[in-house]
């Protein structure tokens, strides 16, 4: 549900059409629940006016996560890259509380979460050129051709996204599903602030990157490897 005090961002589209989440069905196991309670008021951030004074606390690089699962992901990378920040945006409980377990079992303290929808976190919270790099690591495909217009890469929030990157910094997607990387190599390409990481040296990937040292291969993907599905790394960078 939207705050009460939620205000459109003037001349920004009507904000519910499209959404970095849905809604999931899923239990909070007994361990996630006791991190929620315990190590998130140490770790998540609210859903608020500005991070203004958190951005002036934390030090760069920042890098902005949408969507993060269980977090398996978003611990290995935090834990490969102590120098910088993450801040991470989901509003699925199991896996806010997931990945809280893992920042205490893994005493990792370069994480911070907010338990928001990100569409709006960037809108409200993020100034301009305050991002280092964004991670967007298998967004719903919406697979029906009906349904691809419920799709978060697309123009706008990839505006938002380019705006909110300093130059230098980059955009990491990556996706399971070879049409959505093909519509999103396409609306990256049409930032003209945008430029592809891959463009030269790997005509073989029509595009894509190879897999970034930094991204493990999680147990769904390794499930879906194994039953021949590809996989494919998208990543520009500002210039």
């Amino acid at each position: 549900m939207r705050p009460s005090n939620f205000q459109t961002p003037e001349g920004v589209p009507h904000p519910k059409l499209i959404k970095s989440f849905v809604r999931r069905t899923g239990r909070t196991t007994t361990g996630q629940a006791k991190a929620l309670a315990e190590i998130g008021p140490r770790f998540m951030l609210p859903y608020q006016a500005s991070l203004a004074d958190w951005l002036d606390a934390a030090a760069p690089p920042l890098i902005l996560e949408i969507g993060f699962g269980m977090g398996e992901a978003t611990a290995h990378i935090a834990s490969l890259m102590p120098e910088k920040n993450f801040l991470c945006c989901e509003v699925h409980d199991p896996g806010v509380g997931a990945l809280l377990k893992r920042i205490g079992e893994q005493s990792l303290t370069n994480i911070r979460i907010i338990a928001h929808d990100a569409v709006e976190v960037i809108d409200q919270m993020l100034p301009l050129q305050c991002l280092d790099g964004v991670h967007i690591f298998f967004p719903d495909p919406w697979h029906k051709k009906r349904h691809n217009k419920r799709r978060l890469i697309q123009t706008p929030l990839v505006t938002k996204l380019t705006q909110r990157l300093k130059p230098g910094g980059y955009l990491h997607c990556a996706t399971d599903w070879q049409p959505y990387a093909e519509q999103i190599l396409q609306v990256l390409s049409e930032q003209p602030l945008l430029k592809n990481s891959a463009a030269l040296g790997h005509p073989e990937l029509a595009g894509c990157a190879p897999k970034p040292h930094y991204r493990p291969l999680t147990k769904f993907e390794n499930r879906g490897i194994k039953l021949g599905h590809g996989v494919w790394d998208v990543v520009f960078e500002r210039v």
